[in-house]
């Protein structure tokens, strides 16, 4: 009896041994990972849950919706519209996005009170043969209601492989809602277009709808074009512009902005980085459109014009996208887009959440039938060219 006593005691020994090396092994792990105490037992308490339900929950459950679903999760309580989990469809389709190799469907989108509505619809697209018009409100992609995901996974789930069909879900006013299919495209877009404006004397108008690659390259195309048509003033329209490259705005900067800090992008850990202006001398007068969808690098734009005394900003609110997004992969071809640094202006301003406030704010017509903000615009470029004219002596 007392060596059966004695076996079981070296039994129960071995055990709790056993158990307190583990948890010193995990323990000692997640020190190694930089975690503390605290977030080593939260981790155990994650991994408990995660055994939990795939143990003992009622029904089968899918090992890696459960894992998708947590790290979804945590991502969403950052409550940062721009940081999302890319699952590897959607990671898959991101790729293609900047491979350049995806189809498209010919429509501009705005983002506003939570609604996607479509801005424009390109000639000659998928889009316009479907007839999808402008002023649409899409609520859903395929089965997929829009007010249920990000702004941006809308567009990623609007996107895909050439040849293929997506359908929309158009609500209408007047009518009843309904579903339209439409087959992706190669889609043509030249994001800068240019012309003087007629009976104004001298007044040049720069449409930039994104930041792409081939951006400034176009705005210094359009840029010298007024230049010959003997230009005296230039305005530059960002409304309806989500933003796109910093490199390409910057470039596009160091034609309009004065010499000095044009953004700087801030790291969580104080690390900066500036971009600076070049130029030795401002050729032009300027006015700058701005509207609630204009966002990110069209803001930096607007924000270092506005700060410098460069230009006069006309129109609406801007979007207040003032953050650094970058994509980290996962490990089984998923990934997070996360938000890792922030913009502010040559003033120090951070506008995100916040935006570019105009100068003079002029809110649309609502039914559209006048571009008022253009005509305010005009005006306002006529009293800096006639200031100008009073100064010649």
């Amino acid at each position: 009896m007392e060596d059966i006593l004695k076996k079981k005691t070296v039994f129960l020994l071995v055990i709790a041994t056993a158990v307190v090396m583990l948890n010193a092994t995990i323990f000692a792990f997640y020190a190694l990972m930089g975690f503390n105490a605290q977030k080593t037992k939260d981790v155990l308490r994650f991994f408990g849950a995660l055994r939990f339900i795939e143990t003992q929950y009622v029904r089968d459950v899918d090992y890696t919706n459960l894992i998708d679903g947590a790290i979804s999760g945590m991502v969403k309580t950052l409550d940062d519209p721009h940081s999302i989990y890319l699952d590897p469809k959607m990671y898959e389709l991101m790729r293609s996005h900047t491979e350049g190799s995806f189809g498209g469907v010919g429509i501009v989108m705005g983002f506003k009170d939570n609604k996607i509505t479509v801005i424009s619809v390109m000639e000659g697209t998928p889009s316009e043969a479907a007839g999808i018009k402008t002023g649409d409100e899409i609520i859903a992609v395929d089965g997929t209601p829009t007010n249920e995901i990000e702004p941006e996974e809308v567009v990623l789930h609007i996107r895909g492989e050439i040849g293929t069909d997506v359908t929309l879900k158009i609500r209408r006013a007047g009518e009843e809602d309904k579903d339209y299919v439409v087959r992706r495209a190669t889609i043509q877009v030249h994001t800068v277009a240019g012309q003087m404006l007629p009976d104004t004397d001298g007044i040049g108008y720069i449409r930039i709808a994104s930041f792409s690659e081939h951006t400034a390259d176009e705005f210094k195309d359009a840029y010298h074009a007024l230049e010959k048509d003997g230009v005296k003033g230039m305005i530059i329209d960002l409304r309806e512009n989500p933003g796109g490259l910093v490199t390409s705005c910057v470039a596009i900067a160091n034609m309009v902005v004065p010499k000095g800090p044009v953004v700087s992008v801030v790291q969580k850990d104080g690390t900066r980085e500036e971009y600076k202006s070049d130029l030795s001398e401002e050729k032009y007068p300027l006015v700058v459109l701005i509207d609630g969808n204009s966002a990110s690098a069209s803001e930096i734009l607007a924000g270092a014009l506005q700060d410098t005394g460069a230009a006069t900003i006309v129109g609406e609110t801007s979007y207040g996208k003032g953050s650094v997004q970058v994509i980290l992969p996962l490990y089984d071809d998923d990934a997070l887009k996360l938000t890792i640094a922030k913009y502010y202006t040559p003033s120090g301003r951070s506008i995100d959440g916040t935006g570019i406030e105009p100068d003079v704010r002029v809110e649309p017509q609502a039914d559209g039938a006048q571009d008022v903000q253009l005509l305010k615009a005009i005006d306002v470029m006529k009293g800096k060219l006639a200031g100008i004219g009073a100064n010649v002596i």
